[in-house]
């Protein structure tokens, strides 16, 4: 199976290509075995409230399709052992992509939604559109050399991108990266010429790659928040994401803290990312006297060890946890989350050394009932996390599409 054998909705929409009952059924299943990882039929019945035989009849479907197989068997209660089931990990493949303003990370999945290849392009400077365009054809050129006996059963491209993303009726997808002086920029579609393109902001593939296997994983209501060089957020309500009208909702880093306050890249003043940005943390210890190497996870790890001994740095640190608190206290009134889930490399450090700290203060910054209501954790995932969420965007599509509409190789 190929990538051009899959008739690819050109948007995310989960279920858009749901046509009968019997499809929906299938669909349910096929995903529940995917983000299972292991399971059984009975499981499977369980969970999209079906029949025996019918949840039987899907999956010898899909095993006959070549999308799961049985993996062995547990003793049961007296009876037959009972199959377990998994996804195929050779059945399907998936590219996801962590792009960023000074590079992209390019990495190929397996249909268990492991990782098998990785790929990087850029540098240390922040590049044009264009030139992370070049990049990605680059790096997908070069797992596709190493990967080529894989690339038939290659199912498509997820970009997890830095800015609003919308999708027009047409289908054709356009990002808007205003933070990063970028004009509206069409999104790639001629990656690999047989394989079709899905985008996404990255903190919502973050948070998609957090629903499905991290710190999300069973939570119907959630924020999980990305801070790094930008910051983000992705919203779950009902166990899906929250997108908005035209996809671009959720744009947290550019909600106000302060009035007035600091300027932001985006070019507006008390943006949440004009403080808990990365370049404004350093900058922030910079102006206090610090000195440091580079702008990313060496930096702030140094400001973090700094804390610990240099009133300065202490005082940069106590700031960020405090407007981190007033940021995420808000989302809390307005949202009423189960689960906090705190990611992004630069919310990996801060919640390594002061996980308890940022949750006084956002219990301290919303309403007392709804503080007693949540809880704040860590993401599941390291710098793995956005290419692994944008790899479930061509994984989505599969499992939307009728069996009808597959052709195996």
């Amino acid at each position: 199976m190929s990538g051009r054998d899959v008739k690819a909705d050109s948007a995310p929409r989960e279920s858009a290509t749901v046509t009968s009952l019997r499809q929906t059924n299938r669909a349910a299943a096929l995903q529940y075995i995917i983000r299972e990882r292991e399971t059984t039929r009975a499981a499977v019945a369980r969970n999209g409230g079906l029949s025996t035989a019918s949840a039987a009849n899907i999956t010898t479907e899909l095993i006959e399709d070549g999308l799961v197989v049985e993996t062995g068997s547990v003793a049961s209660r007296g009876g037959r052992p009972i199959a377990l089931l998994a996804p195929r990990a050779e059945g399907a493949y998936s590219i996801g992509a962590d792009v960023g303003e000074r590079g992209v990370a390019v990495e190929l999945f397996d249909l268990s939604l492991r990782m098998v290849d990785r790929e990087f392009r850029g540098g240390q400077r922040q590049e044009t559109p264009e030139d992370i365009d070049r990049d990605l054809k680059e790096a997908i050129d070069a797992l596709r050399e190493r990967n080529a006996s894989r690339w038939e059963r290659v199912l498509g491209i997820g970009l997890g991108l830095p800015g609003v993303v919308e999708y027009a009726p047409s289908g054709a997808q356009m990002l808007y990266s205003q933070s990063l002086g970028w004009e509206p920029h069409p999104i790639p579609l001629d990656l690999d010429p047989h394989l079709p393109v899905f985008a996404d902001n990255g903190a919502k593939t973050q948070a998609r790659a957090e629903l499905w296997y991290g710190a999300a994983r069973g939570i119907d209501h959630a924020v999980v928040a990305l801070l790094g060089r930008g910051v983000g957020l992705g919203v779950i309500t009902q166990g899906e994401l929250y997108r908005g009208a035209f996809g671009g909702a959720t744009e947290w880093g550019h909600t106000k803290v302060r009035f007035d306050g600091a300027t932001c890249r985006c070019g507006q003043r008390g943006c949440v990312e004009a403080y808990l940005g990365a370049d404004a943390l350093l900058e922030a210890w910079r102006v206090r006297g610090g000195v440091f190497d580079g702008s990313g996870w060496h930096a702030v790890g140094a400001l973090l060890d700094a804390s610990q001994h240099d009133a300065a740095a202490s005082a940069v640190v106590d700031e960020t946890i405090e407007v981190l608190g007033a940021a995420l206290g808000s989302l809390v009134n307005l949202t009423n989350p189960e689960r906090i889930v705190v990611g992004g490399w630069v919310g990996m450090r801060l919640m390594e050394r002061h996980g308890p700290a940022i949750t006084d203060a956002v219990r301290r910054n919303c309403l007392e009932r709804l503080g007693t209501q949540f809880s704040l954790v860590p993401a599941s995932f390291g710098g793995d996390t956005v290419a692994l969420g944008s790899a479930i965007l061509p994984i989505e599509m599969l499992i939307n599409t009728p069996r009808a509409d597959l052709a195996f190789s």
